[in-house]
């Protein structure tokens, strides 16, 4: 759980849906043109939802505040999970490897939202 002083940087479920996004952005740079401003701005907005939102709710004072950050990054990821299927479905890209990434995020999400509300802070 998160120490006050820490800083969003050390907490593992930010460490993890960064490298996530940035894994998204190196995918996203072969997808074909005619996608540009559709598929591929659509996954990057979602990717980048999931970190930028756990970070929004880390600062929160209250935890009705936090978990709902929280909670809008869980659904972006769930967003995430879709277009990597579709992706996949569409061959531009194997997202296997993503969507198994993009998984163990969630948990860690979901693991960090479950002790914010057994008390955490």
């Amino acid at each position: 759980m998160a120490d006050k002083s820490q800083s969003f940087r050390d907490v593992l479920v930010w460490q993890k849906a960064h490298e996530f996004t940035l894994a998204v952005y190196r995918c996203t740079e072969s997808f074909p043109k005619h996608e540009l401003f559709a598929l591929t701005s659509q996954l990057r907005r979602a990717a980048a939802s999931v970190p930028s939102n756990f970070v929004e709710g880390f600062r929160k004072r209250t935890k009705p505040d936090k978990l709902r950050f929280y909670n809008i990054a869980q659904g972006s990821a769930d967003e995430c999970l879709y277009q990597l299927i579709l992706v996949h479905d569409l061959r531009y890209a194997d997202t296997t490897p993503l969507q198994t990434d993009l998984e163990e995020v969630s948990r860690l999400l979901q693991g960090y939202i479950n002790g914010l509300e057994r008390g955490g802070s």
